[in-house]
């Protein structure tokens, strides 16, 4: 299968392509853009990374944290790309975990993208679902 083409745009001649750390990571590091310094705070910011995508319809871009500074005590949000959106891709962050304050500079690695190729469903309307061995149990209803 010919891999697809995802166009990148840098909004800002100093921002940094996402690139993967090692040949087979499965995401690619995004990068702030920042004039000077941010302070990340426990109220969720938005950090810009000075580039847009172009992603072709049937691939699923998404923004997810980074192990490093989630272990730091540094939060990402969970976000998704959609195919028809252009605009600069921001990433939401926040401190936790009784970290007050965490200091970003131009350059540092902030999320990953990890792209993965979107399932082709419909959803159908239904009167009934058919029975599992699961049922309607919820979270924790299979075990630890």
């Amino acid at each position: 299968m010919e891999p697809q083409e995802i166009r990148v745009l840098k909004l800002h001649p100093q921002a940094r392509l996402p690139a993967r750390a090692s040949a087979q990571a499965s995401g690619f590091d995004l990068y702030a853009r920042l004039d000077g310094a941010l302070t990340l705070t426990p109220r969720p910011q938005r950090v810009p990374t000075g580039i847009a995508l172009e992603t072709p319809f049937g691939l699923d871009v998404q923004v997810r944290p980074r192990s490093g500074l989630t272990l730091a005590g540094v939060a990402v949000a969970l976000g998704t790309i959609d195919a028809d959106y252009r605009g600069e891709l921001l990433v939401t962050m926040w401190t936790f975990g009784g970290i007050d304050a965490y200091e970003l500079h131009d350059g540092d690695r902030v999320a990953q993208l990890v792209i993965a190729r979107l399932a082709d469903v419909s959803l159908v309307p239904t009167e009934a679902l058919r029975a599992s061995e699961r049922g309607a149990g919820g979270h924790g209803s299979t075990g630890r």
